[in-house]
């Protein structure tokens, strides 16, 4: 489950912050739940989301609007089913 958060709110006193993608990668893999604080710039958050989602991370602070990234992501890591599916039948 993905968690966007906005950079005001309060975290959680159990997750722990990651700034890097080894960092989020070994902290995930232990099991923790791990929170990464995005860029100001959209287009730099939209792609430091998908890879920190990639690499494990569920709790995201960041003002932009990032979620569809972070569902796309899901999708491609199998952890939820696609909201829509299309056949390429011609």
């Amino acid at each position: 489950m993905t968690i966007v958060i906005r950079p005001a709110d309060p975290a959680d006193p159990a997750w722990v912050a990651a700034a890097s993608l080894s960092e989020v990668s070994a902290l995930a893999q232990a099991g923790r739940t791990v929170v990464v604080t995005l860029p100001e710039d959209e287009t730099e958050a939209i792609a430091a989301a998908a890879a920190f989602a990639w690499a494990g991370a569920t709790v995201f602070r960041t003002s932009h609007q990032v979620r569809q990234a972070l569902d796309m992501t899901e999708v491609l890591l199998g952890n939820r089913p696609p909201a829509l599916t299309r056949r390429g039948l011609a």
